[in-house]
């Protein structure tokens, strides 16, 4: 029966993990070129901290990140393209044993999925693991992206399908 429950529970926990991964690549995808996003500070975050804490041999079971512009309570939004962007970051997580998982700090560069650089600390059951000024490899190469095939002129492609009809007695 408590096996069961656990099965339960860690699915909910996998689909809730695949549902925050989903609409946070939505958000990314709507980030400005070059800014500093909060999806991406949230998403890079998680990644580069799950690998650490794994590296000092903390079994995570799951860890979710989100990320918000710093507010100094002088004003709302998104910071000036002029402004050093500072992105708060906190990450609540549960290891495989079930101790609580908490990274917070603030971030001021990212990477995608590569790096974050920043002012970061992790604490498991209130005992601080690490405290970072930067997660990754920052001149980690980007991956391959798409890039449409150049030269010549599109050519037509022309397909033939012929049904072929049983024929009755053979």
């Amino acid at each position: 029966m408590g096996a069961s429950r656990r099965i339960r529970r860690r699915s909910r926990v996998v689909a809730l993990a695949g549902l925050v991964v989903v609409g946070g690549g939505a958000v990314v995808a709507c980030q400005p070129d070059g800014g500093l996003g909060s999806a991406t500070v949230a998403y890079t975050t998680d990644q580069t901290a799950t690998a650490a804490l794994e590296h000092r041999h903390v079994n995570v079971s799951w860890l979710m990140c989100t990320g918000g512009y710093r507010d100094d309570g002088a004003r709302g939004g998104s910071p000036a393209p002029s402004e050093t962007t500072v992105v708060s970051v906190d990450c609540q997580g549960e290891t495989d044993d079930r101790r609580k998982i908490v990274v917070a700090g603030v971030v001021t560069k990212a990477v995608d999925g590569a790096c974050v650089r920043g002012d970061l600390t992790a604490k498991v059951d209130g005992r601080q693991v690490f405290r970072v000024d930067g997660l990754g490899n920052c001149s980690a190469t980007p991956g391959p992206t798409y890039r449409p095939p150049t030269g010549g002129r599109p050519t037509v492609t022309v397909t033939v399908t012929r049904t072929v009809w049983p024929v009755p007695g053979k």
